[in-house]
């Protein structure tokens, strides 16, 4: 059905078809849009990348052991892990603690 659908001569028609009807400037236009186009997008994924190995030798950069939060975090979640320690090594004592008022 297709048979030389895809030949050059074919191509060659439709592109002076297509001159023709929309003119050399408006396609010099289009191309010149285009162009402009492909370069800012080239340009976007080689800053997202360049972003993407700064942010990847950051985290590398950081000290193996430091922690993940300030350490003004991290304060709270041990003094709870520290009660809660406490709590589980003398229930007698916790309870006694807890029936207090301050």
């Amino acid at each position: 059905m297709f048979d030389g659908s895809f030949d050059i001569w074919h191509w060659l028609i439709v592109l002076v078809i297509v001159i023709a009807i929309f003119g050399t400037k408006k396609l010099a236009g289009a191309g010149s849009d285009l162009g402009a186009a492909i370069r800012n997008f080239k340009k976007a994924v080689k800053e997202g990348k360049r972003e993407a190995e700064e942010m990847k030798a950051d985290v590398e950069a950081a000290a193996p052991g430091a922690p993940s939060q300030p350490a003004s975090l991290d304060a709270p979640v041990a003094a709870k892990a520290k009660t809660a320690a406490e709590d589980a090594a003398a229930p007698g004592a916790a309870a006694a603690t807890h029936g207090q008022t301050h």
